[in-house]
């Protein structure tokens, strides 16, 4: 097999992080994981739905671990291994973390597919890791019948940094460092619908590392932060909102989304995870009037991979937040989607 014949997405059932377990049925498997054992110095676990563990190292510093692995969002071998690095890599800036070690993990169908091609998938994640500064310093591979690829990443922070996704408040905006709609455009690329501009697009998001959660993760005004993946903006949303027992509104005018994402919508280019992230959880949100509902449902459950970082914020300290988005390329992203309120009947109301 030649690498022009190389398309990964066709050896594959799902796509990124839109092939997550749904929420609800991952809700029913880790209801069976919980040890009988006390771990005083875990500071982060099964308990709660952040995006890594942590365990409190010394007085001062925690180290934070995570694994993330996925079938291929991209057909491109290289550039698969950049996106599931980039992703898993996320996990700890998300927790305002530091990164600094990384394990790569390897499923392939040997028989499928040319060992070059999982080659180009290490090299790819190689690339990335030397972006976040950290090296990849071994993994584990098995033959199966689907390539699979992640990282298990280990991070350090100082404790008091540590930012989870249940402890927003009451009254803190809500940000968001990247646009919605990876999975409609992701999916387009599978079913060759794609522009070769939209492609480019897609791909610099999809690789693009979070390390500004490492910078907000050092300030006060940040009271709750978690990557956007799989479950998509509505569903990590509510997790956050869940966690911390409030709600929130959300301007859906206000949430930025990739360029040209209403021709695939058109096209009706819809992951399936769509509509598994919408059954589980579309009974929790209100869509306003002037909100149109094909849309909404069509973006706001969009599974994303390598997401950007929703975020919430003081309002008081909202410049200071505002500030360090300017100083580090994200000015586009400076503006609320929405906010955080007390709880209501649903947990988000989208106006």
């Amino acid at each position: 097999m030649s690498k022009e014949e190389i398309r990964l997405t066709q050896y594959s059932h799902g796509a990124g992080c839109g092939c997550k377990i749904a929420p609800q049925v991952l809700d029913e498997i880790l209801k069976s994981s919980s040890s009988k054992l006390s771990f005083p110095s875990l500071l982060i676990g099964n308990s709660g739905k952040d995006d890594a563990a942590v365990y409190k190292w010394n007085e001062e510093e925690s180290i934070i671990a995570t694994t993330d692995f996925f079938t291929p969002i991209v057909d491109d071998p290289l550039t698969f291994g950049m996106v599931a690095a980039a992703n898993a890599i996320s996990d700890v800036y998300a927790m305002g973390g530091e990164p600094i070690l990384a394990l790569a993990i390897l499923g392939w169908p040997i028989e499928k597919l040319p060992v070059e091609a999982a080659q180009k998938v290490l090299e790819g994640a190689r690339i990335i890791c030397d972006e976040a500064g950290i090296p990849l310093a071994g993994g584990h591979s098995i033959d199966i019948p689907e390539p699979v690829f992640g990282l298990s990443v280990n991070g350090r922070i100082k404790t008091k940094h540590i930012k989870q996704n249940n402890q927003a408040k009451v009254g803190d905006v809500l940000l968001i460092t990247k646009p919605i709609g990876i999975g409609v455009l992701a999916t387009a690329e599978k079913r060759g619908l794609i522009e070769p501009e939209d492609k480019a697009n897609l791909y610099a998001k999809l690789t693009e590392l979070n390390k500004l959660g490492l910078l907000l993760g050092r300030l006060e005004g940040v009271t709750a932060m978690t990557d956007v993946t799989g479950f998509g903006l509505a569903g990590h949303l509510i997790e956050m909102c869940e966690g911390a027992n409030l709600s929130a509104e959300l301007e859906y005018q206000a949430i930025p989304k990739l360029a040209n994402i209403q021709n695939y919508l058109s096209k009706n280019s819809i992951p399936d995870a769509t509509y598994r992230n919408w059954k589980g959880y579309g009974e929790k949100i209100q869509l306003g009037a002037s909100v149109n509902f094909m849309e909404a449902f069509q973006l706001l459950p969009d599974p994303q991979t390598n997401g950007g970082l929703l975020v919430a914020v003081r309002p008081g300290l909202l410049e200071e937040v505002q500030q360090v988005f300017n100083e580090n390329g994200y000015g586009d992203f400076i503006q609320p989607i929405g906010r955080i309120i007390e709880k209501n009947e649903k947990v988000i109301l989208v106006n």
